[in-house]
């Protein structure tokens, strides 16, 4: 079967990073707008982490630019703005696509998994899957979620 694992994803400098680092932690993959209505997500995020984190939650975050271009140019001003606004610590990546022909592969795999509502694609910013400790998609959530609402289902990953 298939896991997150098989992945491997970009930081921000451009250094190539294996899902694989993550093995054996519960994680919630984001893909992320700094000019978004749910930006203000940043901060519940940053809250489910420093919750979490010593139970070995990690939360990924996907800055995207594929509904309004609603994120900076540079993943510079992208990083410096979760870290002043939000005082965000969990680990940001470099700028992905999530939707259409040149989607990250990780979100191409991680939408197969979980499909939407009324699509199997990515619709909005803040869309959040939620990882078990085994690398397979549990549950994803939509845009509108409040984190602070994924609780209960964080709660059954983190044990």
């Amino acid at each position: 079967m298939k896991t997150i694992y098989e992945f491997s994803v970009k930081k921000p400098n451009g250094d190539v990073q294996s899902m694989e680092d993550y093995k054996g932690k519960p994680l919630i993959i984001v893909n992320t707008a700094s000019k978004c209505g749910f930006t203000s997500q940043f901060k519940e995020l940053q809250e489910l982490y420093e919750e979490h984190k010593n139970q070995g939650l990690v939360i990924l975050g996907f800055p995207s630019d594929n509904f309004n271009n609603q994120e900076f140019n540079d993943i510079e001003k992208t990083m410096e703005f979760c870290e002043v606004n939000y005082g965000v610590t969990f680990p940001m990546f470099a700028k992905v696509n999530v939707k259409g022909d040149q989607a990250e592969p990780l979100f191409t795999f991680l939408t197969s998994q979980k499909k939407g509502i009324l699509t199997e694609g990515i619709k909005w910013n803040f869309t959040k899957f939620l990882i078990d400790r085994e690398g397979q998609v549990v549950e994803r959530f939509a845009p509108q979620t409040s984190p602070l609402k994924m609780k209960n289902s964080i709660n059954q990953v983190v044990q």
